[in-house]
């Protein structure tokens, strides 16, 4: 949509200029301009009232006098001698002045028409200030008449008198008009544009450094923007002078050609590292000079103005070559404008010295140029635009995939877990049968054994409850998660000293039960029932295979977050490495499974006439407060016999 506002503003800019009313009848008396002569003056006043008097010297305007007379700041007047042969109210005459170097005031006869603001240091600048004015009937005579003009500038800078024409108003206004829109409204416009678009490139750069492209852009248009406000300023504020604003107006024509010839080589993709590190000295140079050089040096440095023209027309000679090998696009585009640019140049140039007549065509070729660039930098922005949303196109597409196939992973994932869990349920179900119900068969099967008679049949009936009543337990355990923690250890001995004390007394083996009488950091309901399933084991284990007559159980806590259970008998003992070696047996790696669930360890010892057993837990942490002192290690002895030490 870029290029529709471009020729919605060059058509509003070709409606602007006035078309003109329609011409009337030549007039009848028609002004004929007889001589124009100059003479150096002093200071301001009205013209000389003898117009021999002093050395007049003939000119033709426009005219520079630093020709003629080279060193002479000040003023000087110009003195247009013209004839009227008569007067004639219904036709007036109008007068239209180009320009005027540095700024000047302009009489009819003896009469003021205009004057500028300041006609001393710092000077207005009219040089770029077409003047237009309908001469008062009542201040012309027939006759002689003349035009004053005083033009007040400095050596340094070309002062003079641009074209003064006098004639038919219509006619004139038309010349008046065209001269204000290519010397006012033209530059103006290029200047806003300009200005806009050096922004546009400015954020553009700012948020992508790495497009230096952009960057360059920018401050060649903003270079540009400030020379051509310099130009059109009719003060000289807010600079002290008019030699300051020429300073400053050098410092920004060579900051301009820098600028220019590093953007057209970022532009081309182009690398000089030697050519640009010498750029930047002569650059740095040339900068240094113009700021600190005095006023009166200042002209001295015209070499740099032409030397840094020469550098920007090299450029422009070079660049066309590239794109012709390039062949790209935006290169063609970008190369074909620089050769309209470096024409139009040439053709001002010639207007500048006076070889040709006709309006000036850089304004017209410059808006050309920085809307075919504005055009090629934002395809490629648009480019890059296009590029970045096919890659969050792809992107989007490979976040979906890899979501969808994580989905399907983690739904595997999921099976496998569930597998795993019944896996887990299925061993824990059975560690939990052959630790309680198998404990208890083995029981019965011992009890039945050992007796000397059969059993009656209310004693077997007994022995089913409490197998029944130990499945129970079991699956009660096993299904809830709300199990209360035995109040003391012996509490929770208390089933397994019923359970087993009385096959240990059918089979003559002595018990020795040493358990705390209080907890000094209590457990959880797990831990106790999985510490019950190992004392359970294990002494189902002296039942089975020890042939011991004495046993001994203990439970320590010999820190609080540790408590131990040692079961001990004087048993025929087993090959510890062996058993390891065959994998353990069920009942061991129940045992051990269960400790490590939370954290434990079991150890085992065994030779002839001693076989130790100890499972150690690690108990939770107390969060609200610090551990308590341990406390005393009491025991209580359920049989009136110790174990030797």
């Amino acid at each position: 949509m870029l290029w529709r506002w471009w020729l919605w503003l060059l058509l509003c800019m070709a409606w602007a200029v006035p078309a003109g009313a329609q011409t009337p009848a030549q007039p009848s008396c028609a002004p004929r301009i007889l001589s124009v002569h100059a003479q150096p003056t002093t200071g301001e006043g009205p013209p000389p009232a003898d117009a021999n008097a002093g050395d007049w010297t003939a000119v033709q305007l426009p005219d520079q006098w630093q020709r003629r007379w080279p060193d002479h700041d000040g003023a000087v007047w110009y003195r247009m001698d013209w004839q009227l042969d008569c007067l004639d109210a219904d036709a007036p005459i109008a007068l239209a002045v180009d320009y005027m170097v540095m700024a000047g005031a302009v009489y009819l006869n003896q009469d003021l028409l205009w004057r500028d603001q300041h006609l001393q240091e710092p000077l207005s600048r009219s040089w770029n200030l077409p003047r237009y004015a309908l001469l008062p009937t009542s201040a012309l005579r027939p006759g002689l008449n003349h035009i004053w003009v005083r033009v007040h500038g400095l050596a340094a800078q070309t002062p003079g008198l641009g074209g003064v024409h006098l004639g038919d108003p219509t006619t004139l206004y038309q010349r008046h008009t065209q001269r204000w829109w290519n010397q006012r409204t033209l530059p103006i416009a290029n200047l806003m544009v300009s200005g806009v678009l050096g922004t546009l490139f400015l954020c553009a750069w700012l948020l992508r450094r790495s497009h230096t492209v952009y960057g360059w852009y920018a401050f060649n248009c903003a270079c540009w923007v400030l020379f051509t406000a310099n130009m059109l300023a009719t003060e000289a504020w807010p600079y002290p002078g008019t030699m300051a604003m020429a300073r400053a107006n050098l410092l920004l024509f060579v900051l301009f050609c820098f600028s220019y010839c590093l953007f057209t080589w970022r532009y081309g993709a182009q690398r000089f590292p030697r050519v640009e590190c010498a750029l930047w000295w002569v650059t740095s140079l040339s900068c240094a000079c113009a700021a600190l050089v005095p006023d009166t040096l200042l002209p001295v440095l015209s070499p740099v103005t032409q030397l840094f023209l020469l550098i920007a027309l090299v450029n422009s000679l070079q660049f066309p070559f590239h794109a012709w090998r390039t062949r790209k696009l935006t290169d063609l585009v970008y190369a074909l404008c620089l050769l309209v640019c470096m024409a139009a140049g040439l053709h001002d140039m010639a207007l500048l010295m006076h070889w040709t007549q006709g309006a000036p065509w850089i304004p017209y070729t410059a808006l050309l140029t920085m809307l075919a660039l504005s055009v090629m930098l934002g395809r490629e922005v648009t480019r890059n635009m296009q590029r970045v949303e096919g890659f969050n196109q792809e992107l989007t597409e490979s976040v979906s995939q890899a979501c969808t196939e994580l989905s399907h992973t983690l739904e595997r994932e999921h099976q496998l877990a569930l597998r795993h869990s019944r896996l887990q349920e299925r061993m824990q179900l059975t560690h939990d049968l052959h630790d309680s119900l198998g404990g208890a068969l083995v029981r019965s099967i011992a009890y039945v054994q050992q007796a000397p008679q059969p059993l009656p049949n209310t004693q077997i009936l007994s022995m089913l409850k409490l197998m029944r009543d130990d499945l129970r337990q079991m699956i009660d355990h096993s299904t809830s998660s709300q199990a209360e923690v035995p109040a003391t250890p012996v509490a929770w001995a208390a089933p397994l000293r019923h359970r087993f004390m009385g096959l240990f007394d059918a089979l003559d083996i002595a018990s020795h039960w040493l358990i705390p009488a209080h907890w000094q950091q209590p457990p959880t309901a797990l831990q106790c029932l999985n510490l019950a399933r190992v004392a359970e084991e294990s002494l189902t284990n002296v039942l089975k295979h020890s042939q011991a007559t004495e046993v001994y159980i203990e439970l320590l806590q010999p820190w609080p977050q540790t408590l131990l259970l040692r079961v001990r008998d004087n048993g025929v003992g087993f090959d510890v490495a062996a058993v390891h070696q065959h994998s353990l047996g069920v009942g061991m790696r129940s045992m051990r499974a269960r400790l490590e669930r939370f954290q434990g360890g079991l150890q085992i010892q065994s030779a002839p006439g001693a076989t130790i057993i100890e499972a150690q837990l690690q108990l939770q942490a107390c969060a609200a407060s610090a551990p308590s002192p341990a406390a005393p290690q009491a025991q209580q002895a359920l049989s009136a016999d110790r174990p030797p030490r």
